[in-house]
């Protein structure tokens, strides 16, 4: 089966990529199921419901956040509703929402998703290992295919995260930084890595703000208005094929398209790969 991640939503300039392309992007790549973190597809802070309910409207089957998800109050009483939007699993007991979901494909095939955040320059919530060990535990006895949003700042702990768990889940993809990296691997015992999934929102941007007030702050030290920027948006996604018997992952793909090569897209359904 095939896996679409797509990597960190922001605001209006991201959800107009996912609207205008991912139908064309699941037919492409013959996608079996989508996840897609949406922690800042409300303004580049938060989510609403109105927001959550059309990226599932859309064919996003999961969706994962961070620590941007109590950005937007309703925040609190959607992720009660709606079991298919997650926050990191690693928030204290008591927390309102879930952090991992079992869900099935189209064709009745069960994928679970966990969603965990780092401390290193993070939030001091409960240790991630621990926890997705916790969640992977009680999911691992309901499906053997397992995708991880590790939602974290420092490279090294995201790559500790793909190790720790490598032969565990099919999957270990970083989010929150924006930037794509280009680390894509199968890790030996069958878990595709990447450090992180990159930004799907406009990159003529400092992690999809406007550029002048977030250099301003490096410049000056002073506070300012941070505004979604519009700039050249792309989506970054990531595409993963695992072994359904297995639950190991065989390939893994980084994809950025800007765009007019969504709209190419849309008008062009054969399913076939294509790289970055």
């Amino acid at each position: 089966m095939r896996i679409l991640f797509i990597g960190d939503i922001v605001g209006r300039p991201g959800r107009q990529l996912v609207k205008a392309g991912l139908a064309g992007l699941i037919s492409r790549h013959a996608v079996d199921f989508v996840i897609a973190n949406a922690e800042n597809a409300a303004a580049g802070a938060g989510i609403t419901r109105e927001i959550g309910d059309e990226l599932l409207d859309l064919g996003v089957d999961v969706m994962t956040s961070g620590n941007h998800i109590w950005d937007k109050r309703e925040a609190l009483s959607y992720i009660g509703a709606e079991p298919r939007l997650l926050r990191p699993a690693n928030f204290p007991a008591g927390t309102p929402g879930n952090g991992s979901y079992l869900a099935r494909t189209r064709d009745g095939v069960s994928v679970g998703v966990i969603n965990v955040m780092g401390r290193v320059f993070m939030a001091p919530l409960d240790d991630p290992f621990a926890v997705v060990q916790r969640e992977l535990d009680a999911l691992g006895q309901r499906t053997r295919i397992v995708f991880v949003d590790f939602h974290a700042e420092a490279t090294s702990e995201k790559m500790a995260m793909g190790w720790h768990l490598d032969g565990k889940v099919a999957a270990v993809v970083g989010t929150h930084t924006h930037v794509q990296t280009a680390d894509e691997r199968v890790l030996p015992k069958g878990t595709a890595y990447l450090t992180d999934a990159g930004m799907t929102g406009p990159h003529d941007s400092i992690i999809g703000v406007e550029i002048e007030p977030s250099l301003n702050r490096f410049l000056t030290g002073l506070p300012g208005r941070f505004d979604v920027a519009t700039g050249n948006p792309r989506l970054n996604a990531v595409v993963i094929d695992v072994d359904e018997a297995t639950g190991r992952a065989t390939d893994i793909e980084r994809l950025s398209y800007s765009q007019d090569e969504l709209a190419e897209l849309a008008a062009d359904e054969r399913p076939v790969r294509s790289s970055v």
